[in-house]
């Protein structure tokens, strides 16, 4: 029987392109992958940084809309994997029933989960702290990536990333995580549709921007009759999916469907 295809969803400052080795990894393992850019997203990186006001001031739902749009031309419901914010949107995508099974590695919060760790606050400072900020794009310093997303490896790793994969981002989705329990629904998801397909939500034992505690915090949300499981990797951060480790991750996400019958 084919594989189902496999749609992956980036996060906020790393471009969709990050996504290749993981999509060679499963090529290589029988499945179809895609690798969708959200709107505005240019091309490549270069492309994205040269026109940070194309991804400016897109929000949550546009975001998830986009993927369902190229969902819904497909023939069959696929998987969704997506990281850090593109890990909310595949929830979202899962909650709306047109996906087969999701995988999100370090997800941001959906609404309801109110722990608010410092850590994850002192790497939303750069954007929250000015309230200007939400309509514009923004790009991570090498600090500030280097706490966020690669505290959890060497230095000249960590410069490495950041040099080949960060891009802008929007600011309205992390404001729209942080303001969830007050106002709209951005980050709202389905947690209650009993006929989704399973869930794995992932943590990094050292994950600064999205920690464990985030992730364990979703599950708990969900409806306990449908598959919803929770995986930590120790010792990782935010750049779990980029960094010299990301065969762990991706072996641990194949197996985890293989077992799921996908």
């Amino acid at each position: 029987m084919a594989k189902r295809t496999i749609v992956f969803i980036h996060g906020l400052w790393i471009h969709s392109s990050s996504w290749q080795p993981w999509m060679d990894f499963f090529n290589r393992n029988g499945y179809e992958t895609l690798n969708p850019g959200w709107p505005g997203d240019a091309a490549t990186v270069a492309g994205c940084r040269a026109n940070p006001l194309a991804i400016a001031n897109r929000g949550v739902t546009e975001i998830a809309d986009s993927y369902a749009k190229i969902i819904a031309a497909m023939p069959a419901p696929p998987i969704v994997i997506g990281h850090s914010f593109g890990g909310l949107i595949a929830q979202i995508i899962l909650g709306r029933g047109i996906a087969a099974a999701g995988i999100a590695i370090d997800p941001a919060p959906i609404k309801g989960v109110w722990q608010l760790p410092l850590s994850a606050l002192r790497a939303s400072l750069p954007v929250l702290g000015n309230p200007f900020n939400l309509k514009k794009a923004k790009s991570l310093t090498f600090d500030q990536f280097r706490y966020g997303f690669a505290n959890a490896v060497p230095e000249q790793e960590a410069r490495e990333l950041y040099d080949r994969w960060t891009i802008p981002a929007p600011c309205r989705p992390l404001f729209q995580a942080a303001t969830a329990s007050l106002f709209g629904s951005g980050t709202k998801v389905n947690t209650t549709n009993a006929t989704r397909g399973p869930l794995l939500i992932t943590g990094g034992e050292k994950d600064n921007i999205a920690p464990p505690i985030l992730g364990k915090a979703s599950l708990k949300k969900y409806n306990s009759s449908v598959v919803s499981e929770f995986k930590s990797f120790e010792g990782r951060g935010h750049s779990l999916i980029l960094d010299h480790g990301w065969e762990e991750v991706a072996a641990f996400a194949l197996l985890w469907l293989n077992n799921k019958g996908f």
